[in-house]
């Protein structure tokens, strides 16, 4: 699940940095307990996400400090809370981060949320709530989703040709934390970076650029081996899992 989680921290670093807010003070609602939830609120917290923002549920609702047939992974994000239900976590929250199942996001729960607020509905292929629905509730939201034919994709189709090429390049032994957070760094800068004409006309458009609906570069960017594979790289080499030398051919 690095890919996921990466990709996930990447382009939310950017949309609350467009939204006015930062990750350190934001109030974040993560739908779904399982290993890419997990992985996705470790890294946040590596980053800087405070835990204690961190309300995180399961099928059951939130997970929270007592609850009983909580296990080791769930219980590391168990807070001290009275909230109970998803419409309890959400009233207030900066961040909607769902990995759970289609349709979990209620319209009229999304208007509970703080100003400018972050949905990040990646269920596959039926979002938690379409971005229809989510842009025609609320005019301040930046919306994404797991799927290319909506702005903002998030999920793993990052990872496994760039984070892993970096890696292997390197001969690595490990994905160590500073890999991952290079490899955050490189994708949250890309997109900030001009968007190659040949990017945009393969998702036949006119032009992109860095805004709401532009938050991550788009799969298809080629810089992507070049700035992503070289931050992984560094980082396995600066963290010590490189091993030195390539094999003889």
């Amino acid at each position: 699940q690095h890919g996921t989680a990466i990709v996930t921290a990447a382009g939310l670093i950017n949309a609350l940095e467009l939204q006015g807010k930062t990750l350190a003070e934001a109030k974040i609602v993560c739908l779904g307990a399982g290993s890419a939830a997990i992985a996705g609120m470790r890294l946040l917290i590596h980053m800087g996400a405070a835990r204690s923002n961190i309300t995180m549920l399961d099928r059951q609702g939130v997970i929270y400090q007592g609850r009983d047939g909580v296990n080791e992974y769930k219980a590391e994000f168990a807070n001290d809370t009275l909230l109970r239900t998803l419409e309890d976590a959400c009233e207030g929250a900066d961040v909607f981060i769902g990995l759970s199942g289609a349709n979990l996001l209620s319209s009229a729960t999304l208007l509970t949320m703080a100003k400018n607020p972050v949905v990040f509905a990646c269920s596959n292929p039926d979002p938690e709530i379409s971005p229809e629905e989510a842009h025609a509730t609320r005019d301040d939201v930046i919306v994404a989703t797991g799927r290319s034919d909506f702005p903002n994709q998030v999920n793993n189709v990052w990872g496994f040709p760039y984070i892993f090429r970096g890696a292997l390049d390197v001969r690595a032994t490990a994905i160590t934390e500073q890999m991952k957070v290079a490899a955050v760094h490189a994708l949250k800068d890309l997109a900030r970076e001009p968007v190659l004409p040949e990017v945009a006309k393969a998702y036949q458009l006119d032009s992109l650029e860095y805004g709401k609906e532009y938050i991550i570069p788009k799969p298809l960017d080629p810089r992507l081996l070049t700035h992503v594979s070289a931050a992984v790289a560094k980082a396995a080499i600066d963290s010590g899992v490189a091993l030195a030398g390539y094999p003889e051919h």
